[in-house]
């Protein structure tokens, strides 16, 4: 069952972690940093935690006012959870959280996600130019655009990308690091490609610097 405990402190860091301190509510937070999403989505990106731990959070969350739910209309007809205008104010505090974390080892094994590798992505670019991409990861596809400083990423097919990357979160997250191995993993078959190779170079490279 959810969770009613407090800390029953006035003070509003003690308040804050009232609604958003048990243990995985950032998580769910953080993968509906891009956009709505389904359960199986959230559930699939949060292996660590069971069904039931995720329909608690949700929950909970939903109650505070921080997250929705809606039903998509037909043909979708499925029900989405995401981030209310309240709750859309904890990105700052959860990217923050994630740059003071950046020092903490990695535990070993670890998972990394789709939603952890978009949110590198879009913190880390600096583009120079225009262009559209479909991003499909672990099946799940993703419109990523740039413009001169800026990256988007939302949920959902884009009308006309100039590319389009198929891989894992893994390989994505380590080209970003190493852009140089790009033919490496399209010859291995970690990636493939459709479009403008050089502008998906580009969008590895955008973020170096």
């Amino acid at each position: 069952m959810p969770t009613s405990r407090s800390y029953g402190d006035a003070c509003t860091i003690a308040r804050a972690l009232d609604v958003v301190g048990e243990r995985w509510a950032l998580l769910v937070v953080r993968e509906l940093l891009l956009g709505p999403q389904r359960f199986s989505d959230v559930r699939r990106a949060l292996p660590g935690a069971s069904s039931n731990l995720v329909t608690d959070r949700l929950r909970e969350l939903e109650g505070h006012g921080v997250v929705a739910r809606r039903k998509l209309p037909p043909p979708a007809a499925s029900t989405v959870y995401e981030l209310t205008e309240w709750g859309r104010e904890l990105e700052p505090v959860v990217l923050a959280l994630g740059a003071w974390g950046s020092r903490v080892p990695r535990p070993n094994p670890a998972s990394l996600g789709v939603t952890s590798v978009l949110l590198f992505l879009r913190g880390s670019a600096r583009p120079r130019g225009t262009a559209c991409y479909r991003v499909e990861l672990d099946s799940r596809v993703w419109t990523v655009r740039t413009e001169p400083g800026r990256l988007t990423v939302e949920p959902g097919e884009p009308g006309a990308p100039d590319a389009t990357i198929r891989t894992d979160p893994p390989t994505l997250n380590a080209l970003l690091e190493q852009p140089s191995h790009l033919d490496e993993a399209i010859h291995d078959g970690r990636l493939t490609i459709e479009g403008d190779r050089d502008a998906v170079r580009r969008l590895l490279r955008e973020h170096e610097g």
